[in-house]
């Protein structure tokens, strides 16, 4: 049995956060694991309240299952400020975990900030250097390099830049272009760059999906999957989950994570290239 651990604040609502990572980690057949980073009062109209815990309470949790159960892959969603960052680094560190997946949780879908200001730079120190694979979409790549996003070659570009800040594997999300009729990931390994290109469906119900697709690469990665593997894996999950959404709620409302392996629109596979 393969295990996976997120590293997140809970969505009360369901549709994003702890909630969707266990989901995708169930559906993808490894055992979840989680580590609660903050509370959220949280619908599809917004977020109405963040409560972080104390980094210690952060900390503990992971040093509970990590001495324990251990952990074949995890990620990190929304870690909040820069003391639960410096935390959940220290005990990356000290077991030695290296499928880390970093999903760089910093607003929610109404606007909400989820990431401090001040904790983007302990992000880029503690946390990017020791992860195999970083998902921002475009606003969070442009925060996390201090540059504008316009074009494919602004995110190659980005891409080589969080490379050199420490990532092995950047995933720069092509959700937030303003092409409306397709939707292009990138995947940069340090040497090449490969194109991950779905139809962009005409939807609002999309809450969640930065975690849902961080979450199944990961699963993927605790399955032994390659970094290319698992974000194709990923791709197709995430695709079914938007194109078949769960029409509830008066907001964005939550991606259908039981779409993809219950074969409904998993057919709709990714356009794929390598340049």
């Amino acid at each position: 049995m393969k295990k996976a651990l997120t590293i997140a604040g809970s969505d009360s609502g369901g549709g994003a956060g702890i909630q969707a990572d266990l989901k995708t980690f169930q559906e993808l057949e490894v055992f979840g694991m989680s580590a609660l980073t903050a509370v959220t009062a949280q619908n599809t109209v917004g977020v109405q309240g963040v409560f972080p815990l104390e980094a210690e309470a952060v900390a503990r949790q992971i040093q509970s299952v990590g001495e324990d159960i251990g952990v074949d892959a995890l990620k990190t969603g929304m870690l909040f400020n820069a003391g639960i960052i410096e935390a959940v680094a220290g005990k990356i560190k000290q077991f030695g975990w290296e499928n880390v997946v970093i999903d760089p949780v910093m607003i929610a879908k109404g606007g909400s900030a989820l990431l401090q200001n001040e904790a983007v730079a302990a992000l880029k120190k503690f946390m990017v250097p020791l992860c195999n694979v970083i998902t921002p979409n475009i606003p969070e790549a442009e925060v996390l390099t201090g540059m504008s996003i316009n074009n494919p070659t602004g995110k190659k570009e980005a891409a080589k830049r969080l490379y050199d800040q420490g990532a092995r594997n950047v995933v720069i999300k092509g959700g937030h272009e303003d092409d409306l009729r397709q939707s292009v990931d990138l995947l940069f390994d340090g040497r090449d760059f490969f194109f991950f290109e779905s139809e962009r469906v005409k939807t609002k119900n999309t809450h969640g999906t930065g975690c849902t697709f961080s979450a199944a690469i990961t699963a993927q990665l605790a399955k032994g999957y390659s970094v290319y593997d698992a974000v194709s894996v990923a791709k197709d999950f995430i695709q079914a989950a938007i194109a078949h959404p769960i029409e509830i709620g008066n907001g964005h409302g939550p991606t259908n994570h039981w779409a993809y392996m219950r074969g409904v629109g998993a057919e709709r596979g990714s356009l794929q290239w390598k340049e």
